[in-house]
């Protein structure tokens, strides 16, 4: 087995780099700004040096730059935050983590790696940053920086296609220093999967009733009687797929709710305010997911019946004593399901001190993991290739 060391920057709770290891890819060394999540990447990799801190900081900067070099890694992996250019963020044009990106390009000149790999929301190529008193293109800024001595390749990447049950699409670039004699390629046609839907992937899981928030024993059983006894399942499966928490007015809206509809259209059980107002809100928002299709983008608001596309698809289940239609799982997907979408390991250790918004919230700002270990297979491949050939 061939095996290469690396960096990896930005790296968040370490989503991307869930099954490098078993590939014999090594991340020595990783950086992350928020001590939550260095916390959390540590005790999911603890093989790993995590160096907790901000990257603009010099002190932080150098000593990564001084560790990579004494490791003699290969390769730079770097994911730096997308909320300043996601849809799902407020896109404003001088948003400072836009401009954290020339860190990584930084840091790569320095290092001169053999690979690397950046990857980011497609809306990065559409994104400028100040340089020098001048506005330029991120894309446009990369080249101009690291083509004089990486093979640049460049797409966008269609998880769906990477066997992941999502549909998201992310901004990657593969490079490989030029003096090596071959590309970084993303996969063929012939590698691509067919379509993992959302039947195929968690249909086969314990149904789970939400927590009410703020109800008592007696009222949650009241609502949902086999509360306790689909819990009890859920957890039997994994300790991860629990009853999400959620507002009685949300609930009792989606449990009106079929399959690939929103609250929104309903006539009598849509959404309201605390004060009894309808809400008003997009198309995909108190909306069901569909079984018959991958899911959609996990945003890092997951765990909100509120926003996009969140709520899992539930099964109709009966007529109320009105003779109105009734559907399960009136919720947003559990921990563990969100772990299956984002093609997570089923066993992926996340210690049982980490909160549900921490987790949600960082596999929500993650690449799927499956795109990263196609990618990095290929590259294996070609190392191998061209050890056979020498």
């Amino acid at each position: 087995m061939i095996n290469i060391k690396g960096l990896s920057l930005f790296s968040n709770i370490g989503v991307a780099e869930a099954y490098l290891k078993e590939l014999g890819v090594d991340v020595v060394i990783a950086n992350e700004l928020l001590e939550d999540r260095a916390r959390l990447y540590q005790e999911i990799y603890p093989d790993t040096e995590m160096v907790c801190g901000d990257i603009t900081d010099s002190s932080t900067y150098s000593y990564i730059i001084k560790r990579a070099k004494e490791e003699k890694i290969d390769f730079i992996m770097a994911t730096p935050p997308c909320q300043g250019m996601s849809t799902a963020g407020k896109q404003q044009k001088d948003d400072p983590r836009n401009f954290l990106v020339t860190y990584a390009l930084d840091a790569i000149l320095a290092l001169k790696p053999k690979f690397v790999m950046l990857e980011n929301v497609p809306q990065q190529l559409k994104t400028k940053i100040h340089i020098d008193g001048k506005s330029i293109l991120i894309p446009e800024y990369i080249k101009s920086i690291l083509e004089p001595y990486y093979k640049i390749n460049s797409d966008i990447v269609n998880a769906v296609e990477y066997g992941v049950p999502q549909m998201r699409q992310r901004s990657i670039y593969l490079m490989v220093r030029k003096d090596l004699d071959f590309t970084w390629d993303f996969i063929s046609d012939d590698q691509k999967t067919c379509v993992i839907t959302l039947e195929d992937a968690i249909g086969d899981l314990p149904s789970l009733d939400p927590k009410i928030q703020g109800y008592s024993e007696k009222q949650q059983l009241e609502l949902f009687p086999e509360y306790y006894l689909k819990r009890d399942k859920g957890e039997a499966v994994s300790k991860w797929h629990y009853p999400p928490t959620h507002k009685i007015r949300h609930v009792e809206a989606m449990m009106y709710t079929a399959e690939g509809c929103s609250a929104l259209n309903n006539p009598i059980h849509y959404p309201k305010k605390p004060d009894g107002t309808k809400v008003r809100g997009y198309s995909n928002t108190y909306k069901r997911q569909s079984w018959n299709k991958p899911g959609y983008t996990i945003t890092t608001y997951n765990g909100a019946i509120c926003s996009h596309d969140n709520v899992h698809p539930g099964r109709y289940i009966g007529l109320n004593k009105n003779g109105e239609a009734m559907y399960s799982d009136a919720r947003v997907l559990s921990i563990y399901e969100l772990m299956i979408v984002m093609s997570l390991p089923k066993n992926w250790p996340i210690p049982d001190w980490a909160s549900d918004s921490l987790i949600r919230h960082t596999i929500g700002e993650g690449i799927p993991s499956l795109i990263v270990k196609k990618l990095f297979m290929n590259l294996l491949g070609e190392l191998s290739s061209n050890e056979k050939k020498d």
